[in-house]
């Protein structure tokens, strides 16, 4: 296997540094990111091979990030280092376009192994999850992540950046367009998921995975 070229991206500047010093030897690190945006813009300038990301960032979520990527760089690999282990995530990063997922407190032991497996083409997935993944798919009715399924993309970005508490205004420069196509959006978003107040948004963005609990 050549050396791969890395970008990182996790909010949290520790996470970021212990993973450069566990890929220095390994790997080439190109860069880093500490939101699902700056990932995205990053990727699309840098193309790496590999990109290492969480799933809950800032301003977009890493399922969401690696969808966008995904679409127009289908090269590109995907590895999720995060904390989530229900294996509904796992579902909607293989979804979205991984090739590997591990949980942030084995990724010191796995975590070489998985860019190894990655890499060579191979899907890796953490073992302290695989049996769950596996029930998941057997056992019918297992509920989903509504956030993935029933919401589009442009909906996700809307519900994330209203839960991490941008105003309608902010919002819209963020995303370039209208503050009435974000109001419009945030009604629709509240419709289908059959929330009423800004708070519900909140819980039901946190409940699954696109922002964290402060």
């Amino acid at each position: 296997m050549s050396t791969p070229r890395v970008l990182i991206a996790d909010d949290h500047t520790l996470v970021l540094e212990g993973f450069r010093k566990l890929l220095e030897e390994h790997c080439e690190l190109i860069g880093a990111a500490e939101d699902g945006r700056a990932l995205v813009e990053t990727a699309e300038r840098l193309r790496p091979d590999l990109v290492l990301l969480d799933i809950s960032m800032p301003r977009l979520n890493g399922i969401d990030a690696a969808r966008k990527l995904k679409k127009h760089h289908p090269e590109m690999k995907f590895l999720f280092v995060t904390m989530h282990a229900d294996p509904s995530y796992v579902n909607e990063a293989f979804k979205a376009g991984a090739s590997g997922y591990l949980l942030k407190r084995s990724a010191a032991q796995e975590l070489i192994q998985a860019i190894q497996a990655v890499m060579n083409g191979d899907f890796y997935v953490t073992p302290l999850i695989t049996k769950d993944v596996i029930s998941s798919f057997l056992t019918p009715g297992r509920p989903r992540i509504p956030a993935a399924d029933d919401l589009t993309a442009r909906q996700r970005e809307i519900l994330q950046l209203v839960a991490e508490g941008f105003s309608a205004k902010e919002i819209a420069s963020q995303l370039k367009i209208s503050h009435r196509t974000i109001e419009f959006h945030k009604a629709k978003i509240m419709e289908l998921l059959n929330l009423h107040t800004t708070a519900d948004l909140v819980k039901y963005a946190v409940a699954h995975g696109l922002v964290t609990a402060s």
